[in-house]
């Protein structure tokens, strides 16, 4: 279809149970709103009376970011606008176009805008996996006005869309969505003759549905796509929680090693650490173990934690922490989650202490920033007659034939002569004797 074509527009509504063709669609894609009065959840964002809802209905929409986990309504809500404005309306996916496509697009956006005045609107799913130099293809024509860009991403638009075109657009974030809003639409799609399953009379039970909305974690397509299953596996028209563990046995948990939530979570886990609360210590780290993160990895970052956040309030802990680790890489998972478990519970419940920390990190940007003066000659060694004519090593002082074990004995350089990197925090180990 050319550009200059009208846009296409939602097709009728069909029943499914009259159409065989519309039945063999998944039960997500048949339940999708066909309006803003049927979108469930994101009220904060398109509830009557909200900013983007009046842009929508007024049809007067400006370059957005839709951000949210999956099954959200971020591609609902595209198709919502697409229903809704007299622009032409172009989508496609960053998964399957190029920068050809893009180049297309973009002049032929120019040329409508051109000849016809009218904008086009147009909708990029998983804008994050254009890299920055595509995205850059984007912004003459953004900055001209001949489109309008809705960039739909699952990733921090902070890091993976271009911070020219960050700017130029309003980014709207959608939560996943509340247990009341999953229960809804899966109530919906129970009820529904036409697109749902309401013309099979399935009876279910309370706490299945209950079952269902858990196991969807937030996101409506997983509901909707395990309530699709489950009408195919059951045996009569009633649907138990037995069939639902069945076919749920290995949820997959929310969880991407190299996006955002891997961030997320391991910030979690150092954080409830750092507040000794042991509880959520072992909370987040099952939740990343379980999702399958490198065991290793999570070893790393408690071995850190040992020597930033509890330093010499407690020595030990740097020890519990890399016998961890030895005791991952010598096991494996699963036997190993227990002794990262260990360490962390062991880490979140010691006194905690950030001196050895700051103490580096001061002492650092002092050899770096400041004039690096030679070292005192009392501290140097003098192995040869030359370097003893040269005064190296005179005036030092051995602690051990001190009486306090400590010689009255400048080791800065003079111009940090009583300077203090090392604080104690007294808590711990280092209170004090």
């Amino acid at each position: 279809m050319s550009l200059f074509d009208e846009p296409e527009r939602p097709e009728p509504q069909r029943s499914a149970a009259a159409d065989p063709s519309l039945s063999a669609t998944p039960l997500s894609e048949r339940m999708r709103p066909r309006s803003l009065d049927e979108f469930v959840g994101q009220e904060a964002l398109i509830g009557r009376g909200r900013p983007l809802r009046i842009a929508i209905e007024n049809d007067r929409l400006q370059s957005i970011i839709l951000w949210g986990p999956p099954g959200t309504g971020k591609t609902t809500l595209a198709r919502l606008i697409a229903s809704a404005t007299k622009a032409k309306f172009v989508a496609f996916s960053a998964v399957l176009a190029g920068i050809k496509e893009i180049r297309g697009v973009m002049a032929e956006a120019e040329e409508t805008r051109r000849r016809l005045g009218r904008r086009t609107i147009l909708f990029v799913d998983e804008i994050h996996r254009f890299n920055k130099a595509q995205q850059d293809a984007f912004l003459p024509r953004v900055e001209a006005g001949d489109i309008v860009l809705i960039g739909a991403t699952t990733e921090n638009p902070s890091f993976e869309v271009n911070s020219a075109l960050l700017s130029r657009s309003k980014v709207y974030v959608l939560k996943p969505l509340g247990a009341d809003a999953v229960r809804t639409i899966v109530e919906r799609a129970l009820r529904d003759p036409e697109r749902g399953l309401g013309a099979a009379n399935l009876s279910i039970a309370d706490d299945a549905i209950a079952a269902i909305v858990r196991y969807a974690n937030g996101d409506a397509r997983v509901a909707l796509n395990l309530l699709d299953m489950l009408a195919g596996a059951a045996e009569s028209t009633t649907i138990d929680t037995a069939l639902i563990v069945e076919l749920t046995q290995n949820r997959a948990l929310l969880y991407d090693k190299t996006g955002e939530e891997h961030y997320n979570l391991i910030s979690a886990l150092h954080k409830s650490m750092r507040n000794s609360d042991a509880d959520a210590s072992v909370y987040w780290l099952a939740r990343m173990v379980e999702a399958g993160e490198d065991p290793l990895y999570i070893a790393r970052r408690l071995v850190r934690f040992a020597s930033e956040d509890v330093g010499n309030a407690d020595p030990r802990a740097l020890s519990v922490a890399v016998a961890a680790k030895d005791a991952v890489h010598f096991i494996g998972l699963p036997e190993g989650n227990t002794a990262l478990a260990q360490a962390a519970i062991y880490l979140a419940r010691a006194p905690k202490s950030n001196a050895v920390y700051v103490a580096y990190g001061e002492a650092a940007e002092a050899a770096a920033r400041e004039v690096a003066e030679p070292v005192p000659l009392h501290l140097r060694n003098a192995p040869t007659p030359l370097m003893k004519q040269l005064d190296y090593g005179k005036g030092y002082r051995y602690a051990h034939d001190e009486p306090a074990g400590v010689a009255d004995m400048d080791c800065l350089p003079p111009s940090h002569k009583g300077r203090k990197f090392y604080r104690p925090s007294g808590r711990g180990e280092e209170r004090e004797p």
